[in-house]
């Protein structure tokens, strides 16, 4: 796995515009240099916002949003027009607005979808989809991501695996079904860090100052039992995009560059 990357930037909103502005970058290479790519996407505020910030980018353009396939890290296992749900906040803020492929939008069932209440179904249709997209030169039943994007919680938390729980300790299947979360709602579908460790690139985006201890433990070593994110890494770079507040307490491990 590659080394950490951390860049600083005084804002969030800056931080929400500049990881927009890398993603178009980084999208637009990968489809010319071989034809397609894939996108992990990931909910809560900041990866809300890099959504919205994209969405209004002259540069959108520029990628071609038929070309692209779409995956989610989490999910919430809520109602199909419940406004937690990660899929209907991402169409909201970006999907309705491009051109994309419906046929390569793989988004995680609803509560009140095809499995009904039943989240192990949900988790093990989900697996399926990866398995069903995976290529040979993949190795396995996980495609190997291009660009996975994550937020964290400040307990530690990436996508729906949180902290000693059922999930951080799974090494065999690619997607969970969460119960129990210490944050709502209670019951979710997750990709498991096997399963984000199949990324080329994972890109770790948050901001706050609640946000602050939980990154420098990550970043100093800290293991993923206790600090999950510590656990999400990619095979090509792992980048941590924080606000100041966020990177507050990294001065022990070392100083990054602001931007």
């Amino acid at each position: 796995m590659a080394s950490s990357e951390v860049v600083v930037y005084a804002n969030g909103e800056l931080l929400a515009a500049a990881a927009a502005a890398r993603l178009v970058t980084r999208l637009v290479d990968l489809q010319a240099a071989k034809g397609s790519a894939s996108l992990v996407l990931t909910g809560g505020g900041t990866g809300i916002a890099v959504l919205e910030q994209l969405r209004r980018s002259p540069a959108r353009d520029a990628v071609d949003w038929s070309r692209l396939d779409l995956y989610w890290g989490d999910e919430r296992f809520v109602p199909a027009d419940d406004d937690e749900r990660n899929e209907k906040q991402a169409r909201e803020a970006l999907l309705d607005h491009v051109p994309v492929d419906p046929k390569r939008v793989h988004a995680m069932a609803a509560s009140d979808g095809e499995f009904g209440d039943d989240v192990d179904a949900a988790a093990a249709a989900y697996a399926q989809v990866l398995a069903d997209n995976a290529r040979p030169e993949d190795h396995g039943d996980v495609p190997q991501f291009d660009i996975c994007l994550l937020g964290l919680g400040g307990e530690g938390h990436t996508a729906s695996v949180f902290p000693e729980s059922p999930a951080v300790y799974e090494t065999e299947r690619s997607v969970v079904a969460v119960r129990n979360c210490p944050k709502p709602p209670p019951t979710r579908v997750s990709l498991t860090l096997p399963a984000i460790r199949r990324s080329h690139d994972v890109w770790l985006m948050t901001t706050g100052e609640a946000k602050a201890d939980a990154v420098a433990l990550a970043l100093s070593g800290a293991g993923e039992v206790q600090v999950p994110v510590a656990g999400a890494r990619g095979q090509r770079r792992t980048l941590w995009l924080l606000d100041r507040t966020a990177a507050s307490k990294l001065s022990n491990v070392y100083q990054p560059p602001t931007a």
